[in-house]
């Protein structure tokens, strides 16, 4: 019967030495820095975003060489969206932090930030703000699918980004080229007629020709011309082309 007793002692010893022994998981390592538990964070994105890639961490070398042009970015850290979206000033970028265990919300446009709520007792919701010199309506959509993962999808002016840009591309039209060495990127509004150049609004002057119309306006001691004139067919309109110093540009699809 000793014999017996000292066996299950040992037993149990021996258990609790392997458990001691063991090594501690992720969480209880978590636990144990004083860190609380978060569920991980799943999203989807839609409407032409993509999620975030890894940021390198401050003090690397890659950190280093970021922190100038992007010291924002080191100080997100729920970002679970990133869009672009290309309107008539400019191709702007929206960021969109959001944290499942707090309910944070952050907007950052072009790295400037926009909208932040630390706390929201509903994870679930949208956010609207302005994106551009034109002060355009952006509004992001925050959906859960299922248990703690998320949608995030962006909507301009209403429609989904997919549906504004398809809509865009019929009332724009985009070029891009180089003079003197500088990049330059003129879209010209065919509703309105308004002509920009870099992200600014062009004085233009417009007159009547034999075969059509020419908005006329200068890049510099660059001489430009948006020439329109009829296609002959139902379906295709008004032919646009720009001509620069005697020179036609080929037109840019975004």
């Amino acid at each position: 019967m000793a014999t017996a007793a000292r066996s299950r002692i040992a037993s149990r010893e021996g258990r609790a030495q392997r458990r001691r022994l063991q090594p501690t998981t992720g969480i209880q390592q978590s636990k144990e820095a004083g860190h609380r538990d978060r569920p991980p964070q799943q999203a989807r994105v839609s409407g032409g975003a993509r999620l975030p890639t890894a940021l390198p961490a401050p003090g690397s070398a890659g950190g280093r060489g970021q922190r100038s042009l992007y010291s924002h970015l080191e100080k997100m850290t729920d970002l679970v969206a990133v869009w672009e979206v290309a309107l008539s000033d400019g191709v702007h970028k929206i960021e969109f932090e959001h944290g499942t265990t707090s309910g944070k919300r952050v907007v950052y446009v072009d790295g400037k930030e926009e909208i932040r709520k630390e706390w929201m007792f509903k994870l679930v919701g949208k956010e609207t703000f302005t994106v551009g010199a034109s002060r355009t309506k952006a509004t992001i959509n925050i959906d859960a699918i299922s248990g703690f993962a998320y949608e995030y999808t962006l909507e301009i002016n209403g429609k989904s980004l997919k549906k504004y840009m398809e809509n865009r591309s019929k009332t724009t039209n985009t070029w891009v080229l180089s003079l003197g060495g500088a990049d330059y990127r003129v879209v010209l509004e065919k509703d309105t007629m308004d002509v920009w150049c870099n992200g600014q609004k062009m004085e233009t002057a417009g007159e009547f020709v034999e075969d059509g119309t020419e908005t006329h306006f200068s890049v510099g001691d660059h001489s430009c011309c948006i020439k329109a004139v009829s296609s002959g067919k139902r379906k295709e309109g008004i032919i646009h082309t720009l001509i620069v110093d005697d020179r036609e540009i080929p037109e840019t699809v975004e």
